[in-house]
């Protein structure tokens, strides 16, 4: 696929041809493999694939209460994002991460259940405050990634929607170099970020009170 054509295809769309291009791969070599790898997926997103690879591995996370997928994905997006704040121009994964294996059948699912959205968002796009898209802004930008993706990892009930919703906010603002939808997508996680802050803090000066630690001597 040509470097121009990709860039003119919608982002719904090239989520859909992703994963028909996985189905048709699977059943040409008539492998019984219901499952394509990470690094297949990145050596398939051709241009601006810092955006889209953010967009795929964020998008399970945004499932209510869904448990192990955000958090399987969510080392992948957080070494990415740590790949945007260091300046590369392009993603890299080590061995160990490119042969985790993505479900072809959630892969489809995902590209159902995201493109009426995907859609919606897509309307709304347009280039605009695209200093926030390139360096090096794009870098700040990156170390937001890399606190919503450790928000991820947290095993707790619920805390990968919103910073999952805010990665994929942020990813389809690179990719449509619509620096307001980056800034959105930053501060939905931001906000996020420090409310669990707080909630923590609360929830650990409770607990100190309890036991004692809390008293003046």
């Amino acid at each position: 696929m040509a470097t121009a054509e990709v860039q003119d295809i919608a982002i719904s769309e090239r989520l859909a041809r992703l994963a028909a291009e996985a189905r048709a791969e699977t059943d040409a070599s008539g492998a019984d493999a219901g499952s394509m790898s990470l690094g297949w997926i990145l050596d398939r997103l051709h241009e601006r694939a810092f955006g889209l690879f953010l967009l795929i591995l964020a998008l399970p996370c945004c499932i209510p209460f869904l448990y192990g997928v955000p958090q399987i994905v969510a080392l992948p997006l957080l070494f990415v994002s740590a790949q945007i704040t260091a300046g590369r121009r392009a993603p890299w994964l080590p061995e160990g991460l490119r042969r985790r294996q993505v479900a072809i059948e959630r892969l489809e699912e995902l590209s159902r259940r995201a493109e009426p959205w995907l859609r919606r968002v897509e309307g709304v796009c347009r280039p605009r405050l695209t200093a926030l898209t390139r360096p090096p802004l794009d870098r700040i930008v990156g170390l937001a990634l890399m606190l919503f993706s450790a928000s991820i990892l947290v095993p707790l009930p619920g805390t990968n929607t919103v910073p999952g919703f805010a990665v994929v906010l942020v990813a389809v603002g690179l990719l449509e170099r619509d620096g307001a939808l980056v800034g959105a997508g930053s501060a939905l996680g931001m906000v996020w970020i420090l409310t669990l802050l707080t909630a923590g803090a609360t929830l650990a000066a409770i607990l100190f009170g309890w036991i004692g630690l809390g008293e003046a001597p």
